[in-house]
């Protein structure tokens, strides 16, 4: 065999061949979700989403390459896709079980999860994700939580319209205790994941369900963290590598912590000699510190300066040598701290819009459409990119070695 083949061939065995596995995703928003999907090598054969500002958004970044459906999931028939797509996906709205929101839950209007389980009916996908917040894990909610989980397990046993949901979560833990349920399955899982352990640079914890067909007997489980606080740490309080790299004077570092020495004991009990084997959290100034200053002229899309942010107990905003905050759309609009900066120095402004969909690990071609308030409800809503590729990339993984 010639050199050039061999070289060819060792190559050919380093390239990772993607095999096309089409989706859909329901209530999509600004596309945080769909984004990392694609990413991991998914084809969106449908997104379905109300808002029109948020449509707006979709359209203007991906048009020509999604079928983006403007309406609500609730009108909509997927049974011409029924067993054409290998995942489904989406983020069904939130606020009935945010922390934030008026926690009606089930009784809420905008309690969509039926509609995703109807989905799943119709589709019957081989796969899929849903998420949501991590309000739906409280207590007040966990019956209804159980109900969620198990319509997911068995989506072909329907409610009777003339029973209440309690007698239906009744006959599907009936079925479930029997455990030879002959029709459409899912196998199940669900896991409070923080965004902030998997590179993004922002606090964000957010429920995700996921299911298998039963049939098809794969062995799944959530990627694990790759990113940690104590890493961070570490070369902020220890090595000082952080400082260095991001060639951050002295004067301009936040004051040390006042247990400054029971912190480097404790970090060099635990690592000893050696630096973290996983990675440090990313910071809102490793988000952002390329930007510009938004009070001048730039090139960037979304980047411009809004004026007016205050500082008031509850409200301080995100420091700029940690992880931002949750960013936040706010049921009445958007509240003043989580989306404002607390520079070293105690003074503080608004996030531009770029700075929050970088928070959000949007690319900067990704364009936010609207006032900047709905620009950042959009982004608020968002499921953070990177977080969405990390579960969809073990998920593709699975799926495509079928």
């Amino acid at each position: 065999m010639h050199l050039r083949q061999q070289k060819l061939q060792k190559k050919l065995k380093g390239i990772k061949l993607m095999v096309n596995l089409n989706s859909i995703e329901l209530f999509s928003g600004a596309g945080g979700l769909a984004l990392g999907m694609t990413q991991s090598g998914f084809h969106h054969q449908m997104l379905v989403e109300l808002n029109p500002n948020a449509i707006n958004t979709l359209r203007l970044n991906h048009n020509a390459e999604w079928n983006i459906i403007h309406g609500n999931v609730a009108d909509i028939s997927f049974q011409k896709y029924e067993n054409k797509i290998e995942l489904l996906a989406g983020g069904p709205p939130c606020q009935p079980f945010s922390l934030g929101g008026n926690h009606k839950g089930y009784q809420d209007s905008r309690d969509m999860f039926p509609q995703a389980i109807r989905a799943v009916r119709e589709v019957q996908p081989n796969g899929f994700i849903f998420e949501n917040v991590k309000g739906l894990l409280r207590k007040s909610f966990a019956i209804y939580f159980e109900y969620i989980i198990l319509q997911f397990t068995y989506p072909d046993i329907v409610q009777d319209k003339s029973k209440n949901w309690q007698e239906h979560l009744a006959k599907l833990q009936e079925i479930h205790t029997q455990d030879n349920y002959p029709g459409l399955k899912y196998n199940v899982a669900y896991k409070l994941l923080n965004a902030v352990n998997y590179g993004v640079p922002q606090k964000r914890e957010r429920v995700f369900i996921v299911g298998f067909k039963n049939d098809l007997n794969v062995q799944w489980s959530f990627p694990k963290p790759t990113h940690s606080q104590a890493a961070l740490w570490w070369q902020q309080w220890v090595t000082g590598e952080y400082w260095q790299r991001l060639e951050i004077a002295n004067k301009e570092r936040p004051e040390q912590p006042k247990n400054i020495n029971t912190l480097r004991n404790r970090l060099e009990k635990k690592y000893g000699l050696f630096a973290p084997h996983e990675k440090p959290w990313v910071t809102l100034r490793e988000a952002i510190s390329d930007l510009p200053d938004p009070r001048k002229p730039n090139h960037f899309k979304n980047h411009e300066f809004k004026g007016g942010a205050k500082s008031y107990p509850g409200h301080i905003g995100s420091p700029l040598d940690e992880p931002a905050k949750t960013l936040k759309a706010g049921y009445h609009g958007v509240p003043g701290g989580e989306n404002t900066i607390r520079f070293n120095d105690s003074s503080i402004r608004y996030l531009t819009v770029r700075e929050g969909a970088r928070v959000q690990t949007f690319p900067d071609d990704y364009h936010i459409t609207g006032s900047w308030s709905e620009c950042m409800r959009q982004i608020g809503n968002a499921v953070p990119v990177k977080l969405a590729a990390a579960v969809s990339d073990s998920v593709y993984k699975t799926l495509a070695n079928l």
